[in-house]
């Protein structure tokens, strides 16, 4: 398989490792650094140590939002609980999948971003996910499942739909829906996505609570608690 077809089939050919050695000091929020136009954000917690290697979530933001969005899902919870995190601008007004009924360009461009991490922070390997919320939370879903093999958890906001043209690995799946939204109703999205998931094996810790297409604290706090294993 060439590369260009790893990326149309949503692959991605970084894994997790140890750092190059080019480890930066700075935390807190900065630029990507990947593209002069739609780029991306990183926060690293206050209190990251190489000699204590972090958690890792990518997180993506809905349509139409900014790369700010997907840092705003998790940036709470990032210095108690030592998440680096990676939000990427989607190429166009939504990711790929999406816009342009393939994989390509934002594969390419969360892949950029993965290896400029990887080259630079101690990641611990087995808390690695990708999220976010609305269609952020479909590709995340469809980038996950495909690439279950680098990512371990997949946090799933508010989700439309997940798609693969293949599967690997098994990433645990945390997915909230609200019953009352509005804009991906309940029934047709979060409910007809958990059982397709957990007919493929896959474990989901699956919540639904009384709200529309948003994400309140509590539910963040939960996919928080499940992803480092504190809701044990």
């Amino acid at each position: 398989m060439t590369e260009r077809d790893r990326h149309t089939s949503g692959r991605l050919t970084v894994q997790a490792g140890k750092s190059s050695g080019e480890e930066e000091t700075k935390t807190g929020v900065q630029r990507l650094g990947l593209d002069s136009e739609r780029d991306g954000f990183l926060y690293i917690p206050q209190h990251y140590a190489k000699s204590k290697p972090a958690a890792l979530a990518v997180m993506l933001h809905g349509a139409g939002a900014p790369a700010e969005q997907g840092l705003s899902l998790l940036r709470s919870f990032a210095d108690d609980r030592n998440i680096i995190l990676i939000a990427p601008a989607a190429r166009t007004y939504s990711w790929d999948i999406i816009a342009s009924k393939a994989f390509g360009p934002d594969v390419i461009f969360i892949e950029q971003a993965l290896a400029h991490v990887f080259g630079r922070y101690a990641i611990d390997p087995e808390r690695v996910a990708i999220g976010g919320f609305s269609d952020g939370a479909s590709y995340a879903l469809s980038l996950g499942l495909t690439n279950g093999d680098l990512f371990t958890h997949i946090i799933a906001f508010s989700p439309g739909f997940a798609y693969t043209l293949h599967t690997n690995g098994n990433p645990a799946v945390f997915l909230s829906h609200g019953i009352r939204d509005a804009v991906l109703p309940i029934d047709p999205c979060g409910r007809r996505i958990v059982p397709q998931l957990q007919h493929q094996g896959i474990e989901v810790r699956y919540t639904e609570f009384d709200g529309g297409h948003e994400i309140p604290a509590s539910i963040s706090r939960r996919a928080v608690d499940w992803f480092t294993g504190t809701d044990e």
